[in-house]
């Protein structure tokens, strides 16, 4: 019976600036997305019967049409149907690395990995590109999290530009187990607090999102310098998670007091934060600084690094 394994990591924001509502009721959203080598593995095999399977060791996540991986296989199965029917059904176990709830893109990128899976399983022959077509329909990270590395995200976050990769650069991650902040609720929040400065009409916001490729972000980027990097990192969202999530802020706060921190934010609407580091073993050390200075065992601490790709086969 045919099976692949597949890498999915998970993702963080470098940048994310909110300036305008969408016809869609999303928001028009510019972004700088950044792979990580934080990341789940999904095994992926042809089934006996004509069934989508979904098996996973966190009892957090669900296996049913809840889930983004199901949906994902769900809708490949709709879109090739006569692949579906010559090959059938398929398992998938999710193996979870990537604390779930955590603004890191931990079910994006398993859609992710069922759509290379099964493209592969089902020898379809799709394109990157296309794959990433099929993402936009599942869910706004799902693209990027097919092709991962660096890249700036426009429209929702479905419209990517890749940018030079980035790889050398070590981060902590902190994230409370109990902790999670609606995505939905960051957003609408977002909204009614300063909808009154969103731009409005298409040329403002095309020439706002164009602004973003020549910033000093994507200069920091393509010069790959971490410390202007870590200068440069903004999340909108920060404004009205860090008031309401006083863990989050704490988490940001300590990060900021320790030494060998470059630049510290919250990633995507939260709760993760990250913090950026020069070396495996600054981060390492910032890892027991913050371990020692919040010593709460519902606290998880990551030390991992940028990644220049998205779903690989393993």
């Amino acid at each position: 019976m045919r099976h692949y394994t597949l890498i999915a990591p998970a993702k963080i924001n470098l940048y994310l600036e909110i300036i305008g509502d969408r016809p869609d009721g999303y928001h028009e959203l510019v972004m700088i997305l950044q792979s990580i080598d934080l990341a789940d593995q999904i095994d992926i095999q042809a089934s006996s019967t004509d069934a989508i399977r979904v098996r996973c060791n966190h009892p957090q996540v669900p296996t049913d049409k809840s889930n983004l991986a199901y949906r994902a296989a769900e809708l490949m199965a709709t879109e090739f149907p006569d692949a579906y029917a010559k090959y059938g059904g398929v398992d998938i176990t999710i193996t979870k690395r990537i604390p779930i709830a955590a603004g890191l893109a931990g079910g994006s990128t398993n859609a992710a990995a069922v759509l290379v899976g099964i493209d592969l399983l089902w020898n379809l022959g799709l394109t990157q590109s296309e794959l990433e077509e099929l993402g936009a329909i599942l869910g706004s990270d799902v693209p990027f999290c097919v092709a991962g590395g660096t890249a700036i995200a426009t429209g929702r976050g479905e419209q990517l530009s890749p940018l030079p990769s980035l790889d050398t650069i070590y981060i902590v991650l902190a994230k409370y187990r109990s902790l999670e902040v609606s995505t939905p609720w960051a957003y609408k929040t977002y909204r009614q607090e300063f909808g009154s400065s969103y731009l409005t009409d298409k040329d403002s916001l095309a020439a706002r999102a164009n602004a973003v490729h020549s910033g000093t972000m994507v200069k920091a980027i393509l010069h790959k310098d971490a410390r202007e990097i870590a200068q440069k990192l903004h999340n909108d969202l920060e404004k009205v998670v860090l008031p309401a999530y006083p863990q989050v802020l704490q988490l940001r706060e300590t990060f900021a007091n320790q030494e060998g921190v470059l630049g510290t934010m919250m990633s995507g609407s939260g709760p993760t934060v990250f913090a950026l580091c020069e070396s495996k073993q600054q981060a390492e050390q910032l890892q027991l600084h913050v371990r020692e200075a919040i010593p709460d065992q519902d606290l998880e601490l990551f030390v991992t690094q940028l990644i220049t790709h998205g779903i690989k086969v393993r």
